[in-house]
């Protein structure tokens, strides 16, 4: 069963901040990286699978709304480099892809199973705290259902003066 939010915000954002990924290109990442950034971050099984390429498709489609509330796209999967890059080039996906061959970052989230991330959303807050956790995520109109989080999260913080 997955971590709830509660557990991994216990957790403290530490323990996942730093870990180290290749993104599509080959450049070493961070979570760290996006300090003071809202991070839509989304855990997938596999690279060019249906459910996967929906999902990607989607966020793909909303990208420019989520850059607009000052939130980073970052998918993860198990999948090389090379592949991430020709996902991201057939697609035309905009956003970072990690790849997390070891699991690290997928069981630091609690989502890794048999080698592979669950299909799972962690929207972290400026902050860099986990603000929302999405579980057993369904992929067609996933994507939205994070943006009107985001959205939410953005408003909220305006109306108490952030």
């Amino acid at each position: 069963m997955p971590p709830r939010v509660d557990e991994i915000r216990a957790a403290g954002a530490p323990a996942f901040r730093d870990i180290a990924l290749l993104d599509q290109f080959g450049r070493t990442r961070r979570l760290a990286d996006y300090a003071g950034e809202i991070v839509a971050l989304y855990f997938y099984p596999q690279d060019d699978t249906p459910g996967c390429t929906v999902e990607g498709r989607e966020f793909r489609d909303l990208h420019e709304q989520f850059r607009a509330l000052g939130c980073a796209v970052v998918g993860v999967s198990a999948d090389s480099v090379a592949s991430h890059r020709a996902f991201a080039d057939k697609h035309g996906f905009p956003f970072t892809l990690l790849s997390d061959g070891s699991g690290e970052l997928a069981a630091a989230f609690g989502v890794l199973r048999d080698g592979r991330p669950l299909r799972a959303t962690f929207v972290i807050g400026r902050d860099g705290r986990v603000a929302r956790a999405f579980h057993d995520v369904t992929p067609r109109g996933h994507a939205r259902r994070v943006l009107n989080f985001v959205q939410a999260l953005v408003e909220s913080h305006r109306m108490i003066g952030g």
